[in-house]
């Protein structure tokens, strides 16, 4: 149920930054592995939005995947189900990528 905050605190900060204008639209950054359900965020948005300057704003969501980072070659890549095998033949790594939360652009009427 964390999505209900978070939601509510996209939607104060888009007021906020809107400064009295209509918020048109929210883009969000989400990660597969950051433990928030984006649809869940969205839906709430809706509801505490309600008579607001946010209200019918879209919510436009972009998702990352997560990353590995080889201890042998470097390289980042995608982890495969049940594998932390490198392409190259090395072991992978978990990194921040894939993470992510975060509002990535707000869009108000002028």
């Amino acid at each position: 149920m964390h999505e209900y905050s978070l939601a509510r605190r996209i939607a104060e900060t888009a007021a906020q930054y809107a400064n009295g204008a209509k918020v048109n639209s929210v883009s969000l950054l989400v990660g597969e592995d950051s433990g928030v359900l984006a649809e869940s965020v969205k839906l709430y948005f809706d509801l505490i939005a309600a008579g607001t300057v946010c209200e019918n704003a879209k919510i436009e969501i972009e998702t990352v995947k997560p990353m590995l980072r080889c201890k042998a070659c470097g390289a980042l890549f995608a982890r495969k189900p049940f594998s932390f095998a490198c392409p190259c033949g090395g072991e992978g790594l978990p990194t921040d990528i894939g993470r992510e939360f975060y509002i990535k652009s707000i869009e108000v009427e002028t």
